[in-house]
């Protein structure tokens, strides 16, 4: 609904712009125009937006995130300790002797 209000702001501010003699007028008129052209594209991007998003109901709740978040430290604490125990292995293997 008000994407429509806006294209009729901006057609009548076309109308009035293309019509007057007053500078006034004239002034007042492009103003409307370029504020309803501007509403559109923000109406449409927003329609856009809307149709892309995830509702609500789908995403997880704060509980859920917080085990995930858990979870992915605990597998970074262990990648942390298997990459230093290779790197221990290595630098023993190097060593002559």
């Amino acid at each position: 609904m008000v994407r429509w209000l806006m294209i009729v702001l901006s057609l009548l501010g076309l109308f009035l712009a293309l019509t007057t003699r007053s500078p006034g007028v004239m002034g007042l008129s492009l103003v409307m125009l370029v504020v309803g052209l501007f509403g559109v594209v923000l109406s449409v991007a927003a329609d856009r937006i809307s149709a892309n998003a995830r509702p609500d109901a789908t995403m997880l709740p704060p509980e859920a995130l917080a085990a995930v978040r858990a979870k992915a430290r605990e597998r970074a604490d262990l990648g942390k300790s298997e990459s230093a125990v290779q790197a221990g292995n290595t630098h023993q293997e190097r060593t002559p002797g």
